[in-house]
């Protein structure tokens, strides 16, 4: 059985060009099938609410949901390096909560890390989460929980000033400590820019 990698093994695999393989799963089949094929990294998304939960978005999924889900792939896939995604509401308020439902990923569903939705605009939770020893991706793009504010599920950084605002929010993410950094329905060109920046 392979070695489950680390954030240090993530980092050394982009400094030499070598590609990190990962998934989304929600449950306990799809991420032991996962693990056995061989994926670098498995995100539990908050897309869970449409995929399993049959809501029309992710608004509506609570931490319970998200820990539960977590759980059943940690389960599945016990030497995967595994992403909790901090669904809607979890982190919009104060760092403090943001920080205490980030540690909930760790502690009760044995995450490796926690991913969150936004740019400048979250900097300080990431700040906060990171500064308590937690591994931290960032996603911005299309970004699903504040897909009214974008006009619905579209792509994003099309345009010049759009693509401005991405590449300064993915500053701004890294500057607050993130590891990690998920692009959505962004530009290859755009996407390539920002990886080769960061």
């Amino acid at each position: 059985m392979a070695r489950k990698k680390s954030i240090l093994d993530f980092h050394k695999m982009k400094k030499t060009g070598e590609k990190v393989t990962w998934i989304t799963a929600y449950d306990f089949p799809m991420a032991s099938f996962a693990e056995e094929a061989g994926m670098d990294m498995i995100l539990v998304g908050d897309s869970l609410g449409m995929v399993t939960l049959g809501y029309d978005g992710t608004i509506p999924v609570t931490m319970d949901d998200c820990i539960s889900h977590c759980k059943a792939v940690r389960r599945g896939a016990p030497n995967t390096f595994i992403f909790g995604d901090m669904p809607f509401g979890s982190y919009h308020t104060t760092d403090g909560e943001a920080v205490a439902n980030a540690c909930r990923f760790l502690k009760e569903a044995g995450m490796d890390a926690i991913k969150l939705e936004g740019g400048k605009r979250v900097a300080s939770k990431i700040r906060a989460i990171t500064d308590a020893g937690i591994v931290v991706s960032g996603h911005i793009g299309l970004t699903p929980q504040s897909a009214g504010q974008l006009g619905g599920f579209k792509a994003q950084g099309l345009h010049v000033d759009s693509a401005r605002k991405l590449i300064e929010d993915a500053i701004a993410i890294e500057e607050a400590g993130a590891l990690v950094l998920l692009l959505e329905a962004v530009p290859p060109e755009l996407t390539e820019f920002i990886a080769n920046k960061l």
